[in-house]
């Protein structure tokens, strides 16, 4: 079985995904960027610097990855200053 799954079979509590979203709002915040947690800390909205529709950004894969664009994107929970320069870099564009 791959990382992936394993992951994903081992969940991670509720709380534990809303603390992941706070940390990135956070690291997000600090580069400039503006985020903001929603629906009870289960989603971040991350918005484009111009007028655009924002990234929604979830905690996916039984809490193993940050996901956006329709999960087609995705980044390590563990890696909050990776995601959040990937996530940085992705609304530049």
């Amino acid at each position: 079985m791959n990382s992936i799954m394993l992951a994903a079979m081992a969940g991670r509590e509720p709380q534990e995904e809303a603390d992941a979203l706070v940390r990135l709002r956070d690291r997000l915040v600090d580069l400039g960027v503006n985020a903001e947690l929603r629906d009870n800390n289960s989603a971040l909205m991350v918005h484009r610097p111009e007028p655009s529709m924002p990234v929604w950004v979830f905690v996916g894969y039984g809490g193993a990855y940050y996901s956006w664009q329709n999960a087609e994107k995705r980044h390590p929970v563990d890696d909050v200053e990776g995601a959040a320069n990937v996530l940085a870099e992705y609304i530049a564009k």
